[in-house]
């Protein structure tokens, strides 16, 4: 059966141990990696597309350099890749690559360490939202630092 891990960042944000993770699993699984970068934009109405053609084309080309950055150090170990950017709500935009893709084995949070929490009242973030409907695990990594005793 061929493996097939999913490692979704949010809003630029690369977190390198994530990205490590996923090498070795992908190396130990024998599995292909997809690199999903999600940055959140609303878009209330289509008149407003137009305004916001020059943010995207921004957006598309710092993530295009970033990515493809990323997609070489993979390329270089043998670990096929692919990579992929969504504009909008994030929860939605990662749901609709979800229906459009074969089933991933596994789905690694990239932006951080940890699953992240929204604002200052403690509400749920999206990521913790959709991963109730997830047909895989989701997976974040750990602080490799445990001097103290204590996983982060």
């Amino acid at each position: 059966m061929f493996q097939r891990i999913l490692v979704v960042f949010e809003d630029e944000k690369v977190c390198d141990d994530s990205l490590t993770y996923a090498r070795e699993l992908a190396l130990r699984m024998d599995s292909e990696v997809t690199l999903l970068m999600l940055i959140e934009m609303a878009f209330p109405d289509r008149s407003y597309l137009e305004s916001k053609r020059s943010a995207i084309n921004d957006i598309e080309e710092r993530m295009g350099k970033q990515l493809s950055k990323i997609t070489g150090r993979f390329l270089r170990e043998r670990i096929a890749i692919n990579a992929a950017l969504r504009i909008g709500h994030p929860a939605e935009e990662l749901l609709k690559f979800l229906a459009e893709k074969p089933p991933f084995q596994a789905l690694i949070w990239g932006s951080s360490e940890s699953l992240p929490e929204s604002g200052q009242i403690r509400r749920r973030h999206w990521i913790r939202k959709v991963a109730n409907n997830l047909e895989c695990p989701l997976l974040t990594v750990s602080s490799r630092d445990h001097s103290n005793g204590l996983q982060e």
